[in-house]
């Protein structure tokens, strides 16, 4: 009789544990799922942070122009993310080049399975579009508006998702152990390289180059109109990074340990909070020293490179290096506006170019300097891994930037030759407000341009 007793006793605590085992998976999963919500909704929120910087660093002449690209480059790329990006960037692997099923997707079912995919396709749509919205400020004031669309659309389905496979979908850069956390390769330098290609396609605003009698190129600054709005777009671009950051775990849950649970929320939340700080410190120190005075949109693109730069190692270095990769970032953005504006003569009115390609390439290759995560295989060059993961880093933004700049270059030449890429002289002059949409931003106020 006492065997039986014990037999169900044990029994009985065996099915308890089983169910306390169901219940703490399942409570774990729904805990994700709300964390990459949440986390996806912090980072949809930069759409207004990069529309407000964008629109303050430009002229007033444009900003309805601005602020309609900004939200449509969303709603436009969301829906080919969903046609086609994601399975190219999540499908099945091919080669460790491209996902090849999952195109047009969407289960009806409400199972662990599907709700793992609904979660999963939000936190990386707003991902898509971020990298999408880099390019509209390189190439302000001077795009035709559908043209922008047709590139937007490009750039969602084909461009960010077939890098994006190599990285984050199971390609041939993760199984070499290329380590880019949250995207400074994956999102930033993609969106960085793209807007540099569209840039120099279209050329220079009018006026912003002038020969001299002697023969020089004069470089003329065409100041944004409102930095407040700039400003206020810099801060919640930074509020939004929290998630965007911070929610690339994956998870909230805390078992397992390493950079891929939980328990990492925290330390990569410090990280980009330092590294952001450090880079506006950085910027504001160069340009003080540099101009004699302190500038205000380097410093708030110091910021912004702070945060790029730390996207890729945040999980993988310590608060110190955090802030030594914002402040070598925030100086990088302000040498990088000085040569791409005054020696390669490439026109970005907002700093696009050296915020996310320059400090995303930077970024990604400050893994494998200052990383030290031994146990999850990320060990830099400062901690003992020697050149090996450095140089992983720096094949992986290679190929990365190699595929954005060639394809970005066959598309604007393609759209440039079908469709045209850029508005006449007369509707630049005029500003984009009234010639692309006959709607002012400011009605009723009288607006002077210089340029």
């Amino acid at each position: 009789m006492q065997k039986y007793i014990i037999t169900g006793v044990l029994l009985l605590c065996g099915g308890v544990s089983l169910f306390a085992q169901d219940v703490a998976a399942e409570l774990g999963f729904s805990l994700d799922v709300v964390w990459l919500f949440l986390g996806a909704i912090l980072v949809f929120i930069m759409q207004a942070g990069f529309a407000l910087v964008e629109t303050g660093l430009s002229r007033a002449k444009n900003a309805t122009n601005i602020t309609m690209k900004n939200v449509m480059d969303f709603c436009f790329g969301a829906i080919a993310y969903w046609m086609i990006g994601w399975g190219l960037m999540y499908g099945k692997d091919a080669l460790g080049l491209i996902g090849v099923d999952q195109f047009f997707y969407g289960p009806m079912d409400l199972t662990v399975e599907s709700g793992g995919f609904y979660k999963n396709w939000f936190f990386q749509v707003v991902f898509a579009a971020t990298s999408a919205t880099i390019v509209s400020g390189a190439m302000a004031e001077r795009t035709q508006f559908k043209s922008y669309l047709i590139y937007t659309c490009f750039i969602s389905a084909l461009v960010y998702p077939v890098s994006g496979h190599w990285v984050w979908g199971g390609g041939w850069l993760s199984k070499l152990g290329f380590h880019d956390f949250a995207g400074s390769t994956v999102v930033h330098s993609v969106g960085g390289w793209a807007a540099l290609t569209g840039a120099a396609v279209l050329g220079p605003r009018i006026g912003k180059y002038v020969k001299g009698r002697d023969g020089r190129t004069a470089v003329k600054a065409f100041p944004g109109h409102n930095i407040p709005f700039a400003a206020l777009g810099v801060l919640l671009l930074f509020f939004g990074w929290f998630g965007f950051n911070g929610a690339s775990t994956g998870t909230a849950a805390a078992g397992g340990g390493g950079i891929w649970s939980g328990l990492a929320i925290a330390r990569v939340c410090v990280a980009t909070c330092l590294a952001a700080a450090a880079g506006a410190v950085g910027a504001l120190t160069l340009s003080w020293i540099w101009f004699k005075k302190p500038d205000a949109s380097m410093t708030l693109n110091g910021l912004l490179a702070g945060l790029v730069a730390i996207t890729a190692p945040c999980a993988v270095v310590s608060p110190g290096a955090s802030i030594v990769i914002g402040l070598i970032a925030g100086a990088l953005a302000v040498l990088a506006v000085e040569f791409i504006d005054k020696v390669l003569k490439v026109d970005d009115p907002v700093g696009a170019v050296p915020v996310h390609c320059v400090c995303g390439v930077f970024g990604t290759l400050a893994v494998g300097v200052w990383g030290n995560a031994e146990a999850d295989g990320v060990l830099g060059l400062l901690h003992g891994g020697g050149f090996a993961q450095l140089g992983i880093q720096a094949l992986g933004a290679a190929a990365v930037g190699a595929w954005a700049l060639l394809l970005s270059l066959l598309l604007f030449l393609g759209i440039k030759a079908l469709f045209g890429l850029r508005v006449s002289p007369k509707e630049e002059m005029m500003g984009l407000d009234l010639s692309e949409h006959k709607s002012e931003a400011y009605a009723g106020f009288q607006i002077f341009s210089n340029m």
